[in-house]
Parts: structure tokens; C-alpha cells; sequence
């Protein structure tokens, strides 16, 4: 029976939320694990520069992994897939433009694109593809996937108030101070099973403007790309609604101290590359020296500016 009265809940949001029409699960990792269940894939051939929890997702399910490589442009390389295997493909910043996931799903047919960090790409027709939402909002949870595979099995919904207390806490003051809340609430999915989004995080993605988001993105990837392409061992593409601009520079574990001691908090993305004896060498370079500079909505250009002139000390 519905309560009536009371004190007053979180105020329901009605903006138009991104993704709408996809499958909308509770994280990234389960959106591929509801994949494994209704395309009954068995064999998956993965980049080796990639993070380890979709290795562990694999090894959970049972299902069998091979790798390939990626070059300086993150586009794969050497490709060889058996007729049961199917092929997951990273786009790494946003930098794969739809053209060439469209040849790639035209050469290899059985395609997963994981669009984590490129939020704001529109999928291809016919092509199982998932986002996170955590990398782009302030949300605890959330994922969506496109996929013309629909599961028979009814998921129960996830809750995610219980997980609110980082992210309110970050709001009001140091990242520092929660950051132990927000690390085991990321690590907590490694073995959450598969649930449907939870009516707090949908809630606050309807509350969302996604233009503003996308355009305040796409201008601090573009101050950072003016300023700092000269320096950077990668050559870049604009991507509309950034993730992060990854900046790769020699001896980029020593800049990313030296800006922590500055209070720029740069993530050290998948550490596990730079010990895989698989990976080659520019694969175990990027994961130890790409710094992924935030261009997200919080900041202007002015705080962009304030990050690229504490580099340009250092360096």
C-alpha cells in the first residue's frame, strides 16, 4: 500500500534522460555478463590493454579469453577470430570514430563495443553496445546496454541509497575524505550479480542536462588539446562529450605524483597492463604514463588552464 503524507523524499526528475531506450542494469561489467547469457558466448577476444575486472567477469562465467593488441591510435590490430568467438572492442577516450567501429563490425560480425568512456556516441545499428554511467555522473550505480538479445529472466532492481554517502559527502567537501567509500563501493561490483538499475540512480538521470555536460566536455578536452598536443605522444581527435584527455608524456608516473602534492588527482587506469607479460610495449607505456586529465562538467576553462599551467611547471 502506498504511504500518503510525511516528510518530503528526493523530488522526482523529468528531464529526458540519455540511453533511454537501452537496457538500463545496475553496472558495465553485467551488462557484458548479461551479454554472455543470451548470445551463449563461450570464447571472447579481448584487448590486453584493458582492465582487469572484465578479465574476472570472463573467469566467473567460464568463459574462454584470447587477446589482441591495440596501436598508438587504439585501433586493433592482427585480428584472428574463430567462427564460436566473438570480439570486444574498447573505444579508449572516445578517440574510435564511428567509421571505423562500423568496419570493424562489418569484418568481424560478432561485435561488443564498450563505449564506458565514450558516453555520448550513438550506437551502431545491430551492435551490442554498453556505457557506465558512473564515469560521467555523480551517481553510485548504472549501465545501459544496446542489444537486440532480450533475456527471458526478470531481474530484481537494484538500491543504491545505502551507497549515497561518498558522493553527497564529495559534494560538500573533500574528495580525500570519502575517497574509501567511493574505492569499496567500486569494488563492490566485482560481485554484484545481474539487477536492473536502481530507481534512485534513474531518478538522477533524468535530473541531468546532457547538452550542457556533452558541450562543457568537449570545450576542456579542446583547451587541453591547443595547449598540450605539442607535448603529447598521441595524436588525438576532438571527441564530443569527453571522458578524459589522455595526455602521455615520458615519465608520466612522475607528473602524476608531482600534480597529486598540487591536489590534481589523476587516476593511474588499469595497472594491471603494466604487468601483463602479454602486452607489448606501447600497451605497458600507456597504462603506466597516460595521464587521463579531468574535462568534466565541474570545471571551467579557467580550472582547465590552472591544471595545464601546473604541467607546464613540472615540465
Amino acid at each position: 500500500m502506498r504511504e500518503y503524507g510525511g516528510y518530503i523524499e528526493l523530488d522526482t526528475y523529468r528531464l529526458p534522460m540519455l540511453h533511454k531506450g537501452a537496457i538500463a542494469l545496475n553496472c558495465g561489467r553485467n551488462c557484458l555478463a548479461y551479454l554472455f547469457g543470451t548470445r551463449k558466448i563461450r570464447k571472447l577476444k579481448l584487448p590486453y590493454y584493458m582492465c582487469d575486472s572484465v578479465f574476472n567477469l570472463c573467469r566467473k562465467y567460464g568463459v574462454e579469453m584470447s587477446f589482441y593488441h591495440v596501436n598508438d591510435s587504439f585501433y586493433p590490430e592482427d585480428i584472428k577470430l574463430s567462427d564460436d568467438e566473438w570480439l570486444y572492442v574498447m573505444n579508449y577516450y572516445g578517440q574510435l570514430e564511428r567509421g571505423q567501429l562500423g568496419k570493424i563490425k562489418t569484418k568481424y560480425k560478432k561485435v561488443i563495443i564498450d563505449n564506458a568512456q565514450a558516453y555520448f556516441d550513438e550506437p551502431l545499428e545491430d551492435t551490442d553496445t554498453l556505457y557506465t554511467c558512473r564515469k560521467f555522473f555523480g551517481v553510485p550505480d548504472g549501465a545501459f546496454l544496446y542489444t537486440d538479445s532480450i533475456s527471458e529472466e526478470e531481474y530484481p532492481t537494484d538500491e543504491s541509497f545505502e551507497r549515497m554517502r561518498f558522493l553527497l559527502g564529495r559534494y560538500e567537501r573533500n574528495a580525500s575524505e570519502f575517497y574509501q567509500e567511493y574505492s569499496a563501493n567500486d569494488h563492490m561490483f566485482a560481485d554484484e550479480p545481474i539487477l536492473k538499475i536502481s530507481k534512485l540512480t534513474n531518478n538522477l538521470l533524468h535530473g541531468i542536462d546532457y547538452e550542457f555536460v556533452k558541450q562543457r566536455r568537449t570545450e576542456n578536452f579542446e583547451t587541453y588539446s591547443n595547449q598540450l598536443n605539442v607535448m603529447n605522444k598521441l595524436k588525438l581527435r576532438v571527441p564530443k562529450g569527453a571522458f578524459a584527455y589522455p595526455l602521455l608524456v615520458e615519465k608520466g608516473s612522475e607528473l602524476r605524483k608531482a600534480l597529486q602534492q598540487r591536489k590534481i588527482y589523476i587516476p593511474l587506469l588499469w595497472p594491471n597492463v603494466v604487468s601483463d607479460g602479454g602486452a607489448d610495449s606501447f600497451e605497458r607505456f600507456a597504462a603506466e604514463n597516460i595521464l587521463p586529465l579531468p574535462c568534466d562538467q565541474r570545471y571551467s576553462k579557467e580550472d582547465i588552464n590552472y591544471i595545464i599551467q601546473e604541467i607546464g611547471n613540472y615540465v
